[in-house]
């Protein structure tokens, strides 16, 4: 994970409320989002800001990290080469072990944020962001597993869709076609709730979501899970989401 940079309120995004986006707020917000993970169990290693990348707080992106190996994106955002290379700096002095490593290349983009990682496989999302060569490529370096392209006209693909566990997924079925994932049981969101599908699954039942979506809580209440709100909100306004924060370190590949 990386916290917010001073740059961050010039992120790229297309949300109108961006030019509201509270810098400190911010901060605060992903302090309480460390906490939160923390408190889950899990290991968080934090990474230092990086002040030439305003979007670098969205950690998600630059690479799909596994202890075997590791897959490093191009973003489909231009502006955003560059935060890549630095992850990986990173991660080399942090001693953190993440296998083989493989590049995608032009033209091909591939950003995180398209692809879910399931019990069954991989879906990537050909999407405004990543592209059907970047796909390819993806499908190469993990031959071993199986890779779905599902087609979206999302910015990514886990803008409206997020897997949880034994098989579930939750969906906004407007944004993202049900047919995509087939032999899974759907949690389906209605459109008005549609940001709260990007959740992260953080183990025992628990999955994080933004605050603020009551038909999800008692949904995911309803399915077996816990529901745990955290305040995103200035997250929101950079077109983040909950899962964009951090970059799980899978055990998968």
């Amino acid at each position: 994970m990386r916290p917010p940079a001073d740059s961050y309120v010039k992120c790229v995004s297309a949300n109108p409320a961006k030019t509201s986006i509270d810098l400190d707020l911010a901060k605060e917000q992903h302090r309480q989002y460390v906490s939160v993970l923390r408190e889950s169990g899990l290991r968080v290693i934090e990474l230092s800001p990086l002040e030439d990348f305003p979007d670098s707080v969205f950690m998600q992106d630059p690479a799909i990290i596994g202890s075997r190996g590791t897959v490093i994106g191009r973003f489909g955002e231009a502006s955003r080469r560059g935060e890549e290379k630095a992850l990986l700096e990173d991660l080399a002095d942090r001693g953190v072990k993440i296998g083989t490593v493989h590049s995608i290349e032009s033209p091909g983009t591939l950003e995180g944020g398209d692809i879910v990682i399931t019990d069954q496989g991989l879906f990537a999302g050909e999407s405004q962001r990543t592209n059907e060569n970047g796909i390819r490529q993806l499908t190469a370096c993990l031959d071993r597993l199986q890779v779905k392209i599902v087609k979206t006209r999302l910015m990514h693909l886990l803008c409206g869709c997020s897997y949880l566990s034994k098989g579930s997924m939750i969906i906004a079925p407007e944004l993202v076609d049900p047919k995509s994932f087939p032999g899974f049981r759907l949690i389906t969101i209605p459109f008005e709730e549609a940001y709260a599908t990007d959740a992260l699954y953080v183990g025992d039942g628990r999955v994080i979501i933004p605050s603020g979506f009551p038909k999800t809580t008692m949904k995911l209440n309803e399915t077996g899970y816990r529901p745990v709100e955290v305040d995103v909100s200035e997250f929101y306004k950079g077109d983040g989401g909950v899962t964009c924060l951090c970059s799980p370190v899978f055990n998968l590949f």
